[in-house]
């Protein structure tokens, strides 16, 4: 009869479960920043929040794979989200039955099928992109925020390639063109001295972080160097000219 209790224990699967989460954050930017903040771990298919009161504070982020899962749960167990610390755990129901009370279920074979377009679809759409250099998907000369030393300015004047020395504020860039100050205050906020972000409205793509010192700014850059804000927007920071 002792096995009983080994029911208890939900088997790792690929779906993972977060509660605690500040319930006064809308849905719509609750979704993107756990987007933003768990995208780095895997594909994620899935993000899942609803508004019924029996849901609120929870979501469920459904990964590609388990190991993504996995890593997520090891590393931002307890993490500040919105001033409130995180507490994931795999979660207990099948991805299906969620993604069916989301509306979004495809069946797996066509869900197989479905990918492999997708995949062809991608690859033509790769192919003609490099042909064009930059998305034009994405508004705006500044979109998908090439080095800065590539920014044409009026005139034609490109800027010089020295690289700024070290302050207290940092020069982000390649970023998700719908990132908002909140996702950046979320991954910035987890190191000491940090001050401010501030983004400016006509550059997407772009943002400024501030901190106390250059000593707390440089930590922060070397350990978000390069954070997949999604699988295509690697962060590319550098201190800012001032």
């Amino acid at each position: 009869m002792g096995e009983n209790n080994s029911g208890s224990e939900v088997p790792a699967n690929q779906t993972i479960y977060i509660n605690n989460l500040n319930e006064k954050i809308k849905l719509d930017e609750l979704k993107k920043s756990l987007l933003a903040v768990f995208s780095q771990f895997g594909k994620i298919l899935a993000v899942l929040a609803f508004k019924t009161l029996k849901h609120k504070g929870q979501a469920w982020l459904v990964f590609e794979d388990v190991s993504s899962a996995t890593k997520a749960i090891q590393q931002m167990q307890g993490f500040p989200f919105y001033d409130k610390p995180m507490r994931i755990q795999y979660a207990k129901t099948k991805s299906d039955v969620i993604t069916k009370a989301d509306g979004t279920f495809v069946p797996r074979e066509r869900r197989k099928r479905h990918e492999d377009k997708g995949k062809k679809r991608k690859e033509q759409h790769d192919a003609s992109q490099a042909g064009m250099g930059l998305n034009p998907a994405y508004a705006g000369a500044y979109g998908a925020a090439p080095p800065l030393s590539q920014i044409p300015y009026p005139g034609g004047v490109k800027l010089p390639e020295a690289p700024a020395p070290p302050n207290n504020i940092l020069f982000v860039q390649n970023l998700p063109q719908d990132t908002t100050p909140m996702m950046l205050q979320m991954l910035f906020c987890q190191y000491p001295g940090f001050k401010e972000v501030r983004m400016v409205e006509t550059k997407p793509g772009i943002a400024f972080v501030e901190f106390g010192d250059e000593m707390q700014s440089t930590v922060a850059m070397q350990a978000l160097q390069g954070f997949k804000m999604t699988p295509q927007n690697s962060m590319s920071i550098t201190y800012a000219k001032k």
